[in-house]
């Protein structure tokens, strides 16, 4: 179904709070609309850019989330006053982040500590325990989840006492705080081993099999519904009016990602490219197989009810730590030069896997990455560029394997590999994935997540109509998009 542009009526923006593992920004959205959808554009503007990134609070990896719920406010305060500025008036606000992470509320809404972080270890001990109660068999076959020693259903295990408290997914953590609902958005649930895939429900029967209570997460929301409206203090804090609408997104980053991949076919894979790569295809029903299950692909839910399938790899983490502990040792190369470098080395380098847990925790990756190559009989030079060269060669051939294993598993066959997100802007990289695949690449948009927040806020408000493909037909014509095509002799 084409998407019909209503046009964004007094002057109403969006407001999308997007939140990285490494960043966080709060970004205005604008619909721009003619009569029809084609000749409508979607535009973003960044009102506000923070920091993130875990610290150690009590002996573990956490996120200081007081100061991140700060930040959030600090950028609806921005966006406040830039819409005002422009006569505009923010119609909602969504919210997206990573997924699997979680806080603890007491009954009177307190946090009862800041949440641990995903590359804490302290879940891996859990794994046996709770397959012992749930073997990965019986809990694939009903959650299609991709085993992941950090998932939601580990991290629960860990914990002491969970008498009288609820766990908030941390976007709806963020949602809470804003307007007093507790409510959980099921593309974000669909990553905690917790969640049914065919239903689109609520795993109770695992929750009890675990000692959990049924109602420890809130209730279910879907993408374009209302968590409701913004508190009295906190429309006070920000300057927003308190009838601003608190709408739910695609709030696991990748699935807002998604829904603003600009593909014009129904058949493609995509690359959601930043900190992690997320590689997988768009799909209506979960595969639940157990070939599925040995190849740790995962079924989450996307927007509109679809499903993604795809793995989770590991992504740009591993360069932007290495540009971290260089810049310690007092060599700071700026990246395109850095990628520039490596793509003048030749082809057939030294690679590592990496989706190797060794490299999840933070510490002296590039030492780290020459360990790996050394342990496969190789040498990797102590060379910034050698090092990004396997690092960029590493990921495009997990990538290709990826795509061909899904394509496989959920038998489908596909041309195209829309790259999104961060890595879109790496040429080095999608050049790399083209070769190694064998298929074109399409590069774009950066600000996939942004967009698919705001481009759900506005659909919810009426600005646009119809589904996914609408949605995205809008996202091709509002940002240049770069093809790249297979270079066999770089192989």
């Amino acid at each position: 179904m084409s998407g019909q542009v209503q046009g964004v009526d007094g002057g109403k923006v969006f407001a999308a709070v997007d939140i990285g593992a490494s960043s966080g920004r709060v970004i205005l959205g604008r619909v721009a609309a003619g009569g029809t959808a084609t000749e409508a554009a979607v535009q973003l503007e960044v009102v506000h850019r923070f920091p993130n990134g875990v610290v150690e609070i009590d002996g573990g990896l956490r996120w200081n989330f007081d100061a991140l719920f700060a930040e959030v406010l600090e950028g609806l305060r921005a966006a406040a006053t830039v819409a005002a500025a422009q006569g505009e008036k923010v119609a909602s606000i969504g919210i997206d982040t990573w997924a699997v992470d979680y806080g603890l509320v007491d009954a009177g809404g307190k946090l009862t500590a800041q949440p641990f972080s995903y590359r804490d270890d302290r879940s891996r001990a859990a794994v046996e325990p709770v397959h012992r109660k749930l073997d990965p068999e019986r809990l694939y076959g009903t959650t299609g989840l991709q085993f992941l020693q950090f998932n939601t259903i580990y991290q629960l295990a860990t914990e002491q006492d969970l008498a009288g408290l609820q766990a908030l997914l941390i976007p709806d953590l963020i949602a809470f705080l804003l307007t007093g609902q507790r409510r959980t958005e099921a593309t974000n649930a669909s990553t905690t081993g917790l969640f049914d895939a065919v239903a689109g429900e609520w795993a109770t029967e695992f929750l009890t099999a675990l000692g959990l209570r049924k109602d420890l997460f809130p209730p279910l929301i879907q993408p374009g519904e209302s968590f409701g409206t913004l508190l009295p203090e906190i429309a006070s804090q920000v300057g927003l009016p308190q009838d601003t609408t608190v709408v739910a997104v695609g709030s696991h980053d990748t699935a807002s990602a998604v829904a603003a991949v600009p593909a014009q076919e129904e058949d493609f894979a995509y690359i959601s490219s930043g900190t992690w790569s997320l590689v997988g295809l768009e799909l209506k029903h979960p595969v639940l197989t157990e070939a599925s299950r040995e190849a740790n692909f995962t079924n989450e839910r996307g927007v509109d009810g679809t499903i993604r399938y795809l793995r989770n790899m590991g992504g740009l983490w591993l360069l932007s730590e290495c540009q971290r502990t260089w810049a310690a040792e007092g060599f700071r190369p700026e990246l395109p030069a850095l990628l520039e470098a490596a793509a003048a080395l030749p082809p057939g380098g030294p690679q590592i896997n990496p989706d190797d847990p060794y490299f999840i925790a933070p510490d002296n990756m590039p030492d780290r990455i020459r360990a790996a190559v050394r342990r496969t009989g190789e040498v990797l030079p102590n060379d910034p560029a050698a090092i990004t060269r396997c690092i960029m060669d590493s990921l495009a051939t997990g990538y290709a394997r990826t795509i061909r294993d899904a394509e496989r598993l959920a038998d489908r066959s596909v041309d195209v590999v829309h790259v999104v997100g961060g890595g879109s802007q790496n040429r080095l990289l999608c050049q790399l994935t083209a070769d190694v695949t064998g298929k074109k690449v399409i590069a774009g948009p950066v600000e996939a997540t942004a967009l698919g927040n705001v481009l759900v806020q506005a659909r919810a408000a009426g600005a646009v109509s119809g589904g996914l493909t609408g949605l995205r037909s809008l996202v091709v014509r509002s940002h240049q998009l770069q093809a790249f095509t297979p270079e066999l002799s770089r192989l």
